[in-house]
């Protein structure tokens, strides 16, 4: 599990095992297809609730979530700094329960992420000894490479270029900018 300082978005609260008829607990059954359930070095539990393409992280202080039908979860929110990512953590976690399923609105779509994309997929490409050209070709389609590799201006190679030095940036360690990123103003 990744550490609670790259991602100030995790809730980090207690358990307390619940009758699933009362309306303060979460049916964990209900999220039992979005529900991964792992044990830390230390023993303590640590939830990621998600559908593939949004995730919600839950860090258990105290209690427990495996084996448990419904629990009561007391959040933990501390600092005025460090509470607009959990505040909006939690929001999803409320509509969540109430919809049973992803909110759209409290997900909005990252512009970045089709730049995104393209970079994983070089840093891919790179990581199984493709060339550069190998690479365009997958990416930009191997007629488009034909044609503008040793064409009379080198956009395509210069794109490429660009993805290739953002992909060993973010290999370098880069990528833990991506996930200390917060939006106050989305909460």
């Amino acid at each position: 599990m990744w550490d609670q300082a790259f991602d100030p978005g995790i809730l980090t609260v207690r358990a307390e095992p619940a009758d699933p008829d009362n309306p303060d607990a979460i049916g964990l059954l209900a999220l039992g297809q979005w529900l991964t359930v792992v044990a830390g070095a230390d023993g303590r539990e640590h939830a990621v609730i998600s559908d593939g393409h949004h995730h919600l992280r839950l860090d258990i202080e105290a209690g427990h979530l495996s084996g448990e039908d419904a629990v009561i979860l007391d959040c933990h929110l501390r600092g005025i700094g460090s509470a607009g990512p959990r505040l909006l953590a939690l929001r999803r976690l409320l509509a969540l329960c109430r919809h049973r399923r992803f909110v759209r609105t409290l997900f909005p779509s990252d512009p970045r992420m089709p730049r995104l994309v393209a970079v994983l997929r070089v840093a891919d490409g790179l990581a199984n000894g493709a060339s550069q050209r190998e690479i365009a070709a997958a990416m930009f389609g191997a007629e488009a490479v034909a044609r503008g590799w040793n064409g009379r201006t080198d956009a395509l190679r210069s794109r490429l270029r660009r993805l290739v030095r953002e992909a060993r940036t973010m290999t370098a360690g880069g990528y833990r900018k991506l996930l200390g990123r917060t939006d106050d103003d989305q909460i």
